[in-house]
């Protein structure tokens, strides 16, 4: 039985009517590869070019068979680069978590500390949730509200003075504007 899904499967690959496509499955009892094949026969799709070939000689297919042993050997090398390139990865986002955690993000209201969080969890916020944060970082500015980011990696970090002189700048607009 072909189901449409294996139709618009061949139709999208061969590029044929689905009228084609219909035909040649149900000619093939529903056997994608053998409709192909069925399709090429008939001159409706071209045979792949290149590396491509059906044969029944014995000598291609121990061709084949060595150039994919060939293959999978380099795969295998292949596999220890991407094995060691996940533990550099895991061990890099491991260092940026445990900095996020040592280091906060505060919230001050002159110099009163209204609120404090590890900045791991702002960067969480700032991904999966800054349509909302950072309006409500920058509304803040208008109620007074400083920020700055504390801890043993970033106590004398540029971007602090960046958020004071925001902060300077959302005061006297707010300033400017009362007048």
């Amino acid at each position: 039985m072909t189901t449409l899904e294996q139709v618009e499967k061949l139709c999208a690959m061969a590029k044929i009517s689905y009228e084609e496509a219909k035909a040649a499955l149900d000619a093939t009892n529903g056997d994608l590869l053998e409709a192909i094949i069925y399709l090429e026969k008939q001159g409706k799709i071209t045979a792949p070019t290149g590396e491509g070939f059906y044969s029944s000689e014995k000598k291609q297919y121990h061709d084949y068979d060595a150039h994919h042993a060939h293959n999978a050997h380099h795969h295998c090398h292949d596999g220890k680069h991407f094995a060691s390139g996940l533990k550099k990865i895991g061990s890099f986002c491991m260092k940026m978590i445990r900095k996020g955690n040592t280091n906060s993000f505060e919230v001050l209201k002159g110099e009163e500390i209204k609120a404090s969080f590890p900045v791991i969890v702002l960067a969480l916020l700032l991904v999966f949730a800054f349509w909302v944060t950072i309006p409500l970082i920058v509304i803040g500015l208008f109620f007074g509200l400083r920020y700055r980011f504390n801890g043993p990696d970033l106590k004398h970090n540029p971007v602090n003075d960046a958020m004071n002189s925001a902060a300077d700048a959302a005061e006297t607009l707010k300033k400017s504007i009362e007048i």
